[in-house]
């Protein structure tokens, strides 16, 4: 059997969930019916994204938690648009809502446009556009 070729959730370990929690909502994201006082669930276009407390997550990985939220986390996340000028207007409500903005709308070497934020514990996202990206009707990108 070979391993599905898909991403299906991402889980983010919250060290403050109900901080964490508003902020996504502040951004407009809907929680699904999944969600509960322990976890918070949001719908996006391609996957799942989960709000987890990381004592819990470390707990059910079965690792000791050895990083805090100043380290870089070696992974990023990334909202990709459909239009170069929604770059600039999804930075400006991540901004209203209380992301704090690492690297403003700018033109990529690439061709593109992308700016980077931080959610209230520093989970790094990159909000970008792409000339040659293709999203179906969901939105969800299938091509790049």
């Amino acid at each position: 059997m070979m391993v599905p070729q898909r991403v299906s959730l991402l889980t983010i370990g919250a060290f403050e969930l109900p901080v964490l929690r508003a902020f996504y909502k502040s951004l407009g994201w809907e929680e699904t019916e999944f969600s509960s006082d322990q976890y918070a669930v949001f719908k996006t276009a391609g996957v799942l994204l989960s709000l987890f407390p990381i004592a819990e997550l470390a707990k059910d990985a079965g690792i000791e938690i050895t990083q805090s939220t100043e380290t870089f986390p070696r992974v990023t996340f990334a909202i990709n648009v459909e239009h170069v000028e929604h770059v600039d207007s999804t930075i400006e409500e991540i901004r209203a809502a209380g992301g704090k903005i690492l690297r403003e709308p700018s033109d990529a070497f690439w061709g593109g446009r992308t700016a980077y934020f931080a959610d209230p514990e520093n989970n790094l996202w990159e909000v970008a556009w792409n000339p040659s990206s293709v999203f179906d009707g969901r939105g969800a990108m299938i091509s790049f």
